[in-house]
């Protein structure tokens, strides 16, 4: 493996680590900063496509209007699996995320496991986020205890 490439892997893993962390903070304007301003993002539940988003003016909206709904996230990575090619990578990131919203009183948190199967651009010497499908494998929600 070329100095170049572990040098784009390491890139990419900051890249997708840094979107898991302005998930946390609920910094959606600097999240945008991440993707490519045609950025496609899709989300399946399962077989089921539940959001189809093109650009990063729709997206923010989007995940505005998501984060409104959410008290607390909670994302932790695992592995990233990247293949690089020149300017262009394509890698699949397995996630946990936690989500805790009120519910009539009641705090609910869901536990997601998910793969973001993603397109990776480097443009100006910086990689951005072009393509992101998140596929939600497994979702278990319950009250929060304590």
């Amino acid at each position: 493996m070329s100095l170049e490439t572990i040098q784009a892997k390491m890139e990419l893993r900051e890249l997708v680590d840094a979107y898991a962390t302005l998930t946390d903070e609920k910094r959606i304007s600097d999240q945008m900063r991440l993707f490519t301003p045609n950025t496609q993002f899709k989300v399946y539940f399962g077989d089921q496509l539940v959001s189809d988003v093109t650009g990063t003016t729709q997206l923010e909206e989007e995940f505005k209007g998501h984060v409104s709904l959410v008290k607390h996230y909670f994302s932790m990575n695992g592995q990233h699996v990247v293949n690089v090619d020149g300017d262009t990578a394509t890698g699949v990131v397995f996630s946990q995320i936690k989500m805790v919203r009120d519910k009539e009183g009641i705090e609910v948190i869901t536990d997601y496991s998910v793969q973001y199967h993603d397109v990776y651009v480097r443009l100006n010497e910086k990689w951005f986020i072009k393509e992101r499908t998140s596929k939600y494998i497994i979702i278990e929600a319950r009250s929060l205890q304590g």
